[in-house]
């Protein structure tokens, strides 16, 4: 949306039926669920009062998909937010929920863009080299014992390596597995 377009007017007459300022017809609240998933802004007034009546009515909108089964907010979710409304948090608690939709909203925009601009969205990951090396040395060490002999087990210790240098090995690639699974974790 750009930043200079105005808001979506809709105004509420007396007998509740709600109406598009711009469209000059009735509208429903699903036609006003649809503006707002196709990124417009959107303002409701009473007309008789001028009150904006815009959050009674997106809350309504939340509660008709919440109670057709479009479970979107945990009830945990929406029992602490109940319980803000009976505490000192109430006014930490908008501010909270703004910026966290904030950061959704950006993260699926980022998202998005890498999945468009990228011929392999996976390789942008930060880590993604180092999980294909250790992939590839995992590999190397579990065909080290599958040579061409036949033989089903493990192949006899290699005595330039040593089995402590196999132990440093595998701990190295723990160690780098667990740093990626953090990133990955902070994603």
């Amino acid at each position: 949306m750009a930043s200079d377009e105005k808001p979506l007017l809709i105004k509420r007459y007396a007998s509740r039926r709600l109406y598009n300022t711009e469209t000059s017809d009735y509208v429903t609240l699903e036609d006003i669920a649809k503006f707002i998933r196709a990124g417009r802004e959107v303002q409701i007034v009473d007309l008789k009062s001028g009150d904006d009546l815009t959050r009674q009515y997106l809350l309504q909108i939340i509660a008709e998909h919440e109670s057709r089964g479009e479970n979107v907010l945990p009830v945990d979710v929406l029992t602490d937010l109940v319980r803000s409304y009976t505490t000192s948090a109430q006014s930490v608690v908008p501010q909270f929920l703004a910026a966290s939709f904030e950061m959704l909203r950006e993260g699926q925009s980022h998202m998005m863009e890498n999945l468009t601009h990228m011929p392999n969205p996976m390789a942008s990951m930060p880590g993604f080299d180092a999980l294909q090396r250790q992939q590839q040395a995992f590999l190397e060490q579990m065909m080290k014992g599958w040579g061409t002999t036949g033989s089903s087990g493990p192949a006899p210790e290699d005595e330039s390596t040593g089995k402590q240098d196999g132990k440093e090995e595998l701990n190295a690639i723990k160690k780098q597995l667990a740093d990626l699974q953090s990133k990955l974790s902070k994603l």
